[in-house]
C-alpha cells in the first residue's frame, strides 16, 4: 500500500497556511509544503532565523550552497544584502558565475567581518576540511554574528567518523561507504565527507573559538517533524 500523510498546518518559508504532504515515511526529504516545497529541515532553519534575528531582513547575509526553495528563497527575496554563493573550482574565486559568487568556504576571498549571518543548508557533511571552513566562517562573521545551519547528526552521541579524504592529487578517497547526495550544482552529488555526532559542538569550537547550540525542533503545525533535522547555531563572541 502507498505511504500518504498530510497536514494542515502554516509554512515560515512561503508564509502561507498549507497542506503538508508526505507520499513517503522518510519524512526529511519528502515531507513537501504543497505551496512552496520546501522541506522540514528548510522550515526548522527558517523558524529558528525569525526567532532569534527578528530583523534578518536587515542583516549582511552569506548563503553557501543554497538551493532555490524554502529558507534559501526567503532570504533572497526579503534581505537585499543577501549574497549566495557555490563552488566551481579554485579558479575564479570571488567571481560572479551563473549570478553566484565563486566560493570555498575552507577558504574563502570574503573580508574580515562582512557578515551578521552564515548560512549553510546540509553543506558541512560535504567539506573535506571543516576546520579550516569553520574557521574562515568565524573569520567572516561580525563580532556577534552567527553560522545558521543544518548538517545530519547520523552519529548522534558517537564520535565524529570522516566518511572520504583527498589523496595527494585530489582524488577522493572513501573510508567507509561510497555515499553522495545531491548538489545544486553539479547532477553527479556531492561525496559525504564526514558522518557528524554532538560531538561537532566541540570541533567547531577547537576550530574557530564559536560557541554552538544544537535545535532540535518537532512541530507538525509547522511542518517540522523529521529525522536528522537538527539545526545548529555558532555564534561568534
Amino acid at each position: 500500500m502507498k505511504y500518504y500523510f498530510e497536514n494542515d498546518g502554516y509554512c515560515v518559508c512561503c508564509d502561507k497556511n498549507v497542506k503538508f504532504i508526505a507520499t513517503n515515511s522518510w519524512y526529511r526529504d519528502n515531507y513537501i509544503c504543497s505551496n512552496c516545497k520546501s522541506i522540514p529541515r528548510e522550515r526548522a532553519l527558517m523558524y529558528l532565523i525569525e526567532k532569534f534575528y527578528p530583523n534578518y531582513n536587515l542583516l549582511d547575509i552569506h548563503e553557501s550552497s543554497p538551493c532555490k526553495r524554502g529558507a534559501s528563497l526567503k532570504l533572497q527575496n526579503k534581505c537585499p544584502n543577501y549574497i549566495a554563493s557555490q563552488y566551481y573550482g579554485e579558479s575564479d574565486k570571488g567571481k560572479i558565475i551563473n549570478g553566484y559568487r565563486n566560493e570555498n568556504l575552507e577558504s574563502q576571498t570574503f573580508k574580515d567581518e562582512s557578515f551578521d549571518l552564515v548560512i549553510t543548508q546540509d553543506v558541512m557533511e560535504h567539506i573535506f576540511n571543516p576546520q579550516s571552513a569553520f574557521s574562515e566562517i568565524a573569520r567572516t562573521l561580525k563580532p556577534g554574528g552567527a553560522h545558521i545551519f543544518t548538517v545530519p547528526l547520523i552519529n548522534k552521541e558517537r564520535t565524529t567518523e570522516c566518511w572520504a579524504k583527498l589523496d595527494d592529487n585530489n582524488n577522493i578517497i572513501f573510508l567507509k561507504e561510497k555515499e553522495y547526495h545531491g548538489n545544486p550544482i553539479n547532477p553527479k552529488g556531492s561525496p559525504v565527507t564526514f558522518h557528524y555526532g554532538y560531538d561537532i559542538v566541540d570541533l567547531i569550537y577547537k576550530s574557530s573559538g564559536m560557541v554552538t547550540q544544537i535545535f532540535t525542533i518537532d512541530n507538525i503545525d509547522l511542518g517540522i517533524r523529521a529525522e536528522y533535522i537538527d539545526v545548529l547555531i555558532s555564534r561568534k563572541i
